[in-house]
């Protein structure tokens, strides 16, 4: 089943044999409230028809700012079918790339979800020069409700143009405008036609149909590409997809929503797995021995592969024993996760696949769709540590110096207005240059860092710290690290403890836990967390360990700027916040492992 143009997904809702069936469901007051087919087409046409009776034309540009919801898709597919262009921006970007993107696209209208998307912006919007209205989903004082919108749609004369528009136009044509946060500079305008995008979701339908879901839950925000591919393949692939609006209450909603696939970051996953294995901490005598018993078989797990007799024997167990209860926590119907956006730890990927939720990672840019490799589910469809093979249509090379470079249907039309620096990511023949560093393990990708990350040390040694920081993290006492070096004569490293593990910790240890700032200074904590660097340090090249570290109580999170929407480090931000700190590690400061 392929379609040509994003909203093309429709002709299947408009059936009348699907009228009935459940397509969304998003929930209020604790209830969940579904949405039909034929409610979802019939709003959307009204939506394009009220967005028309408001003077929107082809390739205008809409800003939303909208969490995940019906709703969403409703405007998605109304600016689709009109040829208006949707910029959906994240919520927690600076006032000052709010004001870029407005300004650069030229947006004519901003759709927020209520109120508190809108104070986000609300001391930028008058300063942008061609802004015609800003609506809210929800009823905010003082805002135009995006009900006006339908209204205008039910009593609309413009249906014959609605038709005609969406009848001209064209795969090749620009269907969204997503900015992507440059590590410096002012964020890119990625230009994303029909067929870039459809593509992307006909080779990850074929996939997702050797593992069939009825049900999914997403929680990753629908501004980010992925998301939004696997939004658009879900509703392809006839499952229904239920919404989480606040992820402070994700576990909640999965247990209650009891989905058969979501999408995640790495983290995302981490996170759970550490509040699972400290839960585990807190057992008492053969409970406690046998939780970690079972984390040591998954830990050795390697998908498609039998192990032996004695292995499945003792799997057997450990799922009966322990994995079982995972299973219900998350729902009860859980299979599978599709993991992107960063690399996954390998033993958090090993012990969920022993625990029965197959875990399917892979790898894209904004650029490309976003999808350039993923693991699939045929048998031998997924080696732990890479992500997968490349896409059906999709090319992969790798460069002489390292570098992953890709072609095919699903890369971007070029950057907005910035036709140079198009030009310098995509080459003569087409080859876009992801900027990753990869290598191929059979067919199967492993990406080992960012080209312009790895640095050189004073003896000429080349580190790749994504690879030595993803090697720390795979310690329960740390959850964030950046490991620098540049120019110096050893590398080290800034590490933010899981806190929450450290008092869990503490507590089994019978320690008081006062504060983190305290916490990172007791002695005995250092000399714990340099235990667990010593550790790692062997399983790495003599060049890459770490000799010195520092624990700071500081916290990395999207809005202050040291992660990325995906949850990956801003390296530049972080090195110019921590500049000081850095030099100070090649003084005296600073905690030494051994190496």
């Amino acid at each position: 089943m392929k379609n040509a143009r994003i909203f093309d997904i429709l002709d299947e809702f408009r059936k009348p044999e699907t009228a009935d069936k459940e397509v969304f469901a998003a929930r209020k007051n604790g209830k969940w409230n579904s949405v039909t087919a034929a409610q979802y087409v019939e709003t959307v046409d009204q939506l394009s028809l009220g967005f028309l009776e408001s003077g929107i034309k082809k390739g205008d540009r809409v800003a939303t700012i909208v969490k995940n919801c019906p709703e969403w898709n409703y405007i998605d597919m109304a600016l689709l079918q009109i040829g208006a262009i949707q910029v959906p921006i994240y919520p927690t970007i600076s006032d000052n790339n709010y004001q870029f993107i407005f300004t650069d696209a030229s947006v004519t209208y901003i759709i927020v979800s209520d109120e508190a998307f809108y104070l986000r912006i609300k001391d930028v919007v008058n300063e942008v020069p061609n802004l015609d209205t800003v609506y809210s989903i929800e009823k905010v004082d003082g805002l135009r409700n995006w009900t006006e919108l339908l209204d205008r749609g039910k009593n609309s004369g413009k249906k014959a143009e609605l038709e005609k528009l969406r009848n001209n136009i064209d795969a090749n044509e620009m269907a969204t405008l997503i900015y992507t946060s440059g590590t410096t500079g002012n964020p890119k305008g990625v230009m994303l036609s029909h067929r870039n995008i459809m593509s992307n979701a006909d080779a990850t339908i074929e996939i997702l149909a050797h593992n069939p879901v009825s049900r999914t839950l997403s929680f990753l925000p629908l501004c980010h590409v992925l998301e939004r591919i696997m939004n658009y393949t879900y509703q392809r692939h006839g499952a229904s997809i239920y919404y989480c609006d606040n992820l402070d209450q994700l576990s909640e909603y999965i247990r209650d929503s009891k989905p058969e696939m979501f999408t995640a970051v790495p983290r995302v996953l981490e996170k759970t797995y550490e509040k699972i294995v400290r839960k585990g901490r807190g057992l008492k005598g053969i409970k406690k021995a046998i939780f970690f018993w079972a984390i040591s078989v998954g830990e050795k797990y390697e998908p498609w592969q039998k192990g032996g007799l004695w292995y499945q024997l003792k799997l057997s167990l450990a799922r009966n024993l322990v994995f079982s209860k995972w299973h219900a926590a998350f729902g009860g119907r859980l299979n599978a996760i599709v993991i992107g956006g960063a690399s996954l730890q390998e033993r958090i990927a090993r012990v969920f696949w022993a625990a029965g939720f197959k875990i399917m990672e892979g790898y894209g840019l904004t650029e490309t769709s976003p999808v350039i490799a993923v693991g699939n589910f045929l048998p031998g469809g997924v080696k732990i540590g890479t992500v997968g093979h490349a896409l059906p249509g999709v090319e992969i090379k790798i460069a002489e110096d390292g570098e992953i470079l890709t072609r095919g249907p699903n890369v971007m039309l070029g950057y907005y207005k910035r036709e140079d620096l198009t030009n310098e990511i995509i080459d003569k023949e087409g080859w876009l240059h992801t900027g990753d560093i990869g290598r191929f393990e059979g067919n199967f990708l492993r990406i080992t860092d960012r080209k312009k990350e790895i640095f050189k040390t004073s003896g000429g040694k080349y580190i790749a710290p994504q690879q030595v920081e993803n090697k720390l993290k795979e310690s329960a006492f740390i959850e964030h690290v950046m490991v620098v070096g540049e120019g110096k004569n050893y590398a080290a490293a800034i590490i933010i403890p899981d806190f929450a593990h450290l008092e869990s910790w503490c507590n089994v240890k019978g320690k008081k836990f006062e504060s983190k700032e305290k916490i990172i200074k007791d002695q005995v904590i250092i000399s714990r967390i340099e235990r667990e660097i010593n550790e790692k340090n062997k399983q790495l090249d003599h060049t890459e360990r770490v000799k010195k570290f520092v624990l700071l109580a500081d916290s990395w999170n999207i809005e202050t700027g040291e992660l990325s929407a995906t949850m990956k480090l801003k390296r530049k931000f972080l090195m110019r916040k921590y500049a000081v700190l850095i030099e100070s590690l090649y003084v005296n400061a600073g905690f030494s492992a051994k190496v």
